[in-house]
């Protein structure tokens, strides 16, 4: 859990905890120096519960596209063989409203509901309601080179805007696309 700039174990967090909606996390999104990044910038409030995640099937991979603010490739989520270690947040509406607008949730990146998601908390806890973001324009498709798409594990990102290649025709995440509901 991380609330006042520190992390802090499990135990401590808010009760009911894994009553809040689950994201799974990757690329930037894992990383804690984000969180403090989205409180300082987006106003991210309250505990944000964070835990480890075994994912089957799914994999971080490059973007087709650069990010505007610092011309690097942001990750991507799409399905694929094998098992990675990402996070899932647990996260309040206003939390979730946060990612939203980091996301840009509608034009970068859509909010969906994995469909019958492999993802098993590390006490083994199976999840079945899982959220992630996945890319909702080309440029936030998987890049593929040679026609498949690269892992971030396997390439880093400063070596990642090198990568040629082409978008793919879409996410390719097996997931129901939730739409924002509309205002007022």
């Amino acid at each position: 859990m991380h609330v006042d700039g520190v992390g802090h174990p499990l135990d401590t967090a808010p009760e009911g905890w894994r009553d809040r909606m689950a994201v799974l996390a990757y690329g930037s999104n894992a990383n804690p120096s984000k969180i403090t990044w989205l409180r300082g910038r987006l106003g991210l409030d309250g505990p944000v519960v964070v835990t480890h995640v075994r994912c089957g099937g799914l994999a971080a991979v490059w973007a087709a596209g650069f990010r505007v603010v610092d011309d690097q490739r942001p990750a991507t989520l799409t399905a694929m063989d094998g098992v990675e270690e990402h996070a899932v947040w647990f996260v309040t509406p206003d939390q979730l409203a946060v990612l939203d607008r980091c996301e840009g949730r509608g034009t970068r990146y859509h909010l969906a509901r994995l469909t019958d998601p492999d993802i098993t908390l590390e006490d083994g806890t199976r999840l079945t309601e899982v959220h992630t973001y996945v890319g909702a324009a080309p440029i936030r498709y998987p890049l593929l080179v040679d026609g498949k798409p690269v892992r971030t594990t396997d390439v880093p990102q400063a070596d990642a805007a090198a990568l040629e290649g082409v978008a793919a025709d879409g996410h390719g995440v097996p997931c129901e696309v939730l739409r924002p509901a509309s205002p007022g």
